[in-house]
């Protein structure tokens, strides 16, 4: 007869992950349209540059919000044309994850599952700024965490290394 632990003896496999978005939203938006302000439209090949950083905060009990903070700045040649400064958030509900794991966890896979509506958002403001909607590429958040971390070492490193000398 077997013994009911739920979990909690040796051999038995640890319960899966859950997570659950209890909501999403804008936290800040910015939409600077420069060349509309300049009231001139330079012409040529738009380029883009977009910057992408992370932030997780416990909110409470198992709760956690992570926010996506985006920049973009669209050019033509040197001529700005649009800034776009955004930090889209969500606030996830998340168990059972080792807490050597968490942090990675919330870093990776909630931006992930965010992410498809801040790029609506994106396509949605540029559309309203006069200008074809921007579709952002997919993100590979997994590399975008493993560079923050080799960069946090680095200034760690850095730091302890002027500590010594």
């Amino acid at each position: 007869m077997a013994e009911e632990n739920n979990g909690a003896a040796e051999g038995t496999p640890p319960q899966q992950p859950r997570v659950k978005v209890l909501n999403q939203y804008i936290r800040d938006l910015s939409f600077e349209n420069v060349a509309v302000q300049k009231d001139r439209m330079p012409e040529g090949q738009t380029s883009f540059e977009v910057q992408v950083a992370l932030d997780a905060r416990k909110v409470g009990e198992n709760q956690y919000e992570v926010i996506n903070k985006l920049k973009v700045n669209a050019t033509i040649g040197e001529d700005k044309i649009f800034i776009l400064e955004m930090d889209y958030a969500g606030r996830f509900s998340v168990e059972n994850v080792p807490n050597e794991q968490l942090h990675a966890f919330l870093m990776i896979e909630c931006p992930r599952m965010i992410f498809p509506y801040l790029r609506r958002v994106v396509g949605d403001v540029t559309r309203d700024g006069g200008y074809p909607p921007l579709n952002l590429d997919n993100i590979d958040f997994l590399a975008l965490y493993r560079n923050q971390m080799a960069q946090m070492a680095k200034a760690q490193a850095e730091a302890k290394d002027a500590q010594v000398s």
